[in-house]
């Protein structure tokens, strides 16, 4: 029977969705000109490009010789030199690490907070496993959601990434729950669905767009109703 659900953050409980017309706005600003389009294209490139380089085994953000400012402002950076622009100042990566730090730069999936509740009441300890920096815990607060979970668990302070092991056993440890009574939603093939089930847990594969169809795979949290009965977390949900 599970007793825990874990949940992955941006893509499975929030989204961006001005992702690209924020960092075009402070750019611009900071002489730097880019459209929204192509500046969301490019944010996303360069996140592609750093996970690539990641090693899950060192936090990005922590292992930075300046911490989680010095990760986004290297990675302003980068984006800069995809648009053959000089070197942004530390005062635009500090604006927008402030600005993604807010409430105001992101928004909950409409279903999240009823499906949240809907399994806290059911007596399951909920938790989040995400690769973010220190700004997560508050950041889930102001948005009205963080007081929902009962251990939230950030790359940042455990000094690994997902899928390494370690970050999901420390989410385990503060649920108390073992790694067989534990679910874990995510976005991510690697990070989420390999990571979970090479520390023991189950784990189910959210794909919001719909693109893939499979076991194991639904296209928002609240399919979670659609799961075997073994899993025990549908009946809050129907």
């Amino acid at each position: 029977m599970i007793q825990a659900v874990t949940f992955d953050v941006t893509g499975t409980l929030i989204h961006c969705p001005r992702l690209g017309a924020i960092y075009a706005e402070v750019l611009g600003r900071h002489g730097i000109a880019v459209s929204p389009q192509e500046a969301g294209r490019l944010v996303r490139l360069v996140w592609q490009e750093l996970a690539c380089l990641a090693d899950p085994a060192r936090d990005r953000f922590g292992s930075h010789p300046e911490g989680a400012r010095g990760f986004w402002q290297r990675f302003l950076e980068r984006i800069a030199e995809h648009l053959e622009a000089p070197v942004p100042s530390r005062f635009a990566a500090a604006e927008l690490f402030h600005r993604f730090g807010t409430p105001a730069a992101w928004e909950v999936y409409p279903e999240v907070p009823e499906v949240l509740a809907a399994l806290k009441a059911q007596g399951l300890r909920l938790g989040v496993i995400s690769n973010w920096d220190e700004r997560l815990p508050a950041l889930l607060d102001g948005l009205g959601i963080g007081f929902l979970f009962d251990a939230v668990v950030v790359s940042s302070e455990v000094g690994v990434e997902k899928p390494h092991r370690q970050i999901f056993a420390r989410a385990l440890a503060r649920l108390e729950v073992s790694p067989a009574a534990a679910l874990h939603v995510g976005d991510s093939a690697l990070e989420d669905v390999e990571g979970a089930i090479a520390a023991g847990m189950e784990a189910v594969w959210l794909d919001r767009g719909g693109r893939r169809e499979g076991k194991g795979r639904i296209g928002g949290i609240r399919d979670l109703s659609a799961l075997p009965q073994r899993w025990a977390v549908s009946p809050v949900l129907h």
